[in-house]
């Protein structure tokens, strides 16, 4: 892009600003330590810096950050106008219900049990004999689903689900690397009777943010555009090597 095409594209912005801001863009997603979680009274984590900035580089003052369970958000973000979803995952399932807008990370699913069960998993279609915890509506279930899995139990809340692990009311969850040292540490149980047993290569994908269909294309279009600079200054790396 020139320079004049440059200069050009931030005075139509500018110029959209007013009618565009008028409603409030709602950004939502679920409490998942360490990306996204509440921390005296608001919504933190280095995920949440990087949608917040990514909306604040584009123009936009007027947002909202809530945390639902992963259901109603998806729900939320596949009816609403201005509705922002992240972490979510980008499959061929779910590519013509979102205006996809940025990829945060990458990510990758492994399956874990707790040590000392009696639960092995050399392949994939070993896992079919156990009982699996998955989230609402969250892309591991939906992988699973997709492969005839039918011994799923599901649960409205990361937390909840876990400590189906926990108590032997499941035998694997599919976790992120990331996820575990959190979910341990709000369950009070010892990180070190977890153990993976295998990684979901095919459900291992990137996370995005995403806009309802029904959002202007130039909301969409300036947070993409926004987005796009906070990666290419390092802004997005900066934020996210904040993972523990």
């Amino acid at each position: 892009m020139s320079f004049v095409t440059k200069v050009l594209w931030g005075l139509s912005w500018a110029c959209a600003l007013p009618s565009l801001s008028a409603q409030t863009i709602q950004a939502v997603t679920e409490d998942a330590p360490p990306y996204t979680y509440v921390q005296h009274g608001r919504v933190v984590g280095p995920v949440t810096e990087v949608v917040e900035q990514s909306l604040q580089r584009a123009g936009f003052k007027d947002y909202r950050v809530n945390l639902y369970p992963w259901a109603r958000a998806y729900d939320l973000a596949l009816k609403q106008p201005h509705a922002l979803i992240f972490l979510i995952a980008r499959t061929p399932a779910r590519e013509a219900l979102f205006h996809w807008t940025g990829e945060i990370m990458k990510i990758e699913y492994h399956l874990y049990r707790w040590r000392g069960r009696a639960v092995e998993v050399p392949h994939l279609d070993a896992a079919r004999a156990y009982r699996i915890g998955v989230m609402r509506d969250d892309v591991r279930q939906q992988y699973l689903q997709s492969k005839g899995f039918t011994k799923l139990v599901v649960s409205a809340q990361p937390l909840d689900n876990f400590r189906k692990l926990v108590n032997g009311q499941v035998d694997l969850v599919p976790l992120t690397a990331g996820e575990v040292q959190p979910l341990c540490e709000e369950a009070a149980v010892d990180c070190s009777q977890l153990e993976r047993v295998f990684t979901l290569q095919e459900a291992s994908t990137g996370l995005y943010m995403a806009y309802s269909l029904s959002t202007p294309s130039e909301v969409v279009e300036r947070t993409r555009q926004a987005f796009e600079q906070l990666k290419a200054d390092g802004t997005v790396k900066r934020l996210l090597d904040k993972i523990p």
